[in-house]
């Protein structure tokens, strides 16, 4: 039985992805840097900023990670009113609220910028417990934040459902011993399931907490609880 959920926050509450990926490239182009389709990817796999500046720029003393961190926000903020909420994800919060069951947010983004958007109205007020990229050592797929959040919420992690939308957040999930919900868009289902997705949906359309919960308690009882 799922007794708490755990979202990350970009590509699984939020569309981010397309502005994340804008300001990289027009902080980078500041910078006199062009990058490829194929490394920005790097961005979507839910690392924390400061190895995402690493990839692309090599090793940087802390001052400049924190100087250039606060460009590249700059230049998110710039865009962050035409990012939208993800297909279907309010009824899924609603039926999660519904039945009484914990929730948490748990993103590699950083402390401030999480926060900004969880002050819309459909996010508001919702999550018992929220840990950012600031909170943690390690990003995923170390499943620390993982871990932080559910003892936040005093919730068991193998009666915890993670929903992820990247392979390290999957990774993360599965090595923290809890069920994972994958959101998969732009052709990512496969790889995701690759990662240990427990489930695989696009979007929240036409997703049922109660419908989700009961495939994963067939799931426990053919195969055991997790260990």
């Amino acid at each position: 039985m799922i007794k708490s959920v755990i979202f990350d926050m970009d590509g699984v509450l939020i569309d981010s992805h397309p502005v994340h990926k804008k300001a990289w490239v027009r902080f980078l182009a500041s910078l006199g840097r062009t990058v490829s389709d194929q490394q920005l990817d790097f961005v979507l796999d839910g690392r924390k900023r400061n190895e995402i500046l690493t990839y692309f720029l090599g090793p940087l003393r802390s001052e400049q990670l924190a100087a250039y961190g606060q460009q590249k926000e700059q230049f998110f903020r710039g865009e962050a009113r035409q990012v939208k909420m993800i297909a279907g994800v309010e009824s899924f919060l609603a039926e999660v609220e519904n039945a009484k069951v914990p929730m948490a947010v748990a993103s590699s983004g950083s402390y401030s910028r999480v926060h900004l958007f969880l002050q819309r109205p459909l996010l508001r007020n919702r999550f018992a417990a929220v840990v950012t990229g600031d909170e943690v050592s390690a990003g995923k797929p170390d499943p620390a934040i993982f871990h932080k959040a559910a003892e936040a919420m005093g919730a068991p992690r193998a009666e915890t459902l993670v929903v992820e939308d990247a392979v390290a957040g999957v990774k993360a999930a599965k090595s923290a011993g809890m069920w994972c919900l994958g959101i998969a868009s732009n052709g990512r289902a496969h790889a995701l399931r690759e990662a240990g997705a427990d489930v695989v949906a696009p979007d929240f359309r036409g997703l049922s907490f109660s419908d989700l919960c009961e495939t994963i308690s067939a799931s426990t009882r053919q195969v055991g609880p997790l260990p």
